[in-house]
This record gives C-alpha cells, sequence and structure tokens, in this order.
C-alpha cells in the first residue's frame, strides 16, 4: 500500500523559510510525477508546484522565484523561503507512479506564516 508522509511545517514569521518534505513508501514503481498544493481556509487546493522524472518543474505565480521543489529518490521536498501570510495553509503532496494508475496523497502538513 502506497503511503505519502509529509513533514516540516509549522509556524514561521513572514519573510522566514521552511522545507517540507514528502516520503513515498509502498510502492516498487519509481517517482513520475509529484506535485505540492495547498489549500487555505474557505479556498479551493490549488497546485504550488511539480517536478517530473525527468526534473521538469513548474511553479503557480504565487511562489515562483521563492519556492523551490526537487525530489531525491522516494522523497520530495519544498523549500520555502521568504515566506508570507497568505502562504498559509495545509499543503498536500501527491504523486504518481507508473504503471500504477493511481495518484496518491498525503494527510497534509499545516504552515502558518505570522505577519
Amino acid at each position: 500500500q502506497v503511503q505519502l508522509v509529509e513533514s516540516g511545517g509549522g509556524l514561521v514569521r513572514a519573510g522566514g523559510s521552511l522545507r517540507l518534505s514528502c516520503k513515498a513508501s509502498g510502492t516498487v514503481y519509481k517517482l513520475y510525477r509529484a506535485g505540492w498544493y495547498r489549500q487555505a481556509p474557505d479556498k479551493q487546493r490549488e497546485l504550488v508546484a511539480y517536478i517530473t522524472a525527468g526534473g521538469r518543474t513548474n511553479y503557480a505565480d504565487a511562489v515562483s522565484g521563492r519556492f523551490t521543489i526537487s525530489s531525491a529518490n522516494d522523497t520530495v521536498y519544498l523549500q520555502m523561503n521568504s515566506l508570507k501570510p497568505e502562504d498559509t495553509g495545509v499543503y498536500y503532496c501527491a504523486c504518481t507512479f507508473p504503471p500504477d494508475p493511481d495518484d496518491y496523497w498525503g494527510q497534509g502538513t499545516q504552515v502558518t506564516v505570522s505577519s
């Protein structure tokens, strides 16, 4: 059974940094695509960044230049710098492992940025 476990969230002041991790287990297939999403209170979940097995990355405009997504073996990271209060939310990672057809999600980790 595939599991994704996120960690690294917390409370930080505006301008600070956090590094989120998402560790995958329970699959024999290689990570193909991984994304970080976030959901703020009373807002829809949105894509923050994704990375493919080939190393291609993409970022939401709101985080471009401040966040960096990376991966190493079975772990995906999100380095978040120059955090702003509007970055507050629950951050989720989602991964795919072809030929497994399913998308897998972690349980989420809370990020709170105070002004």
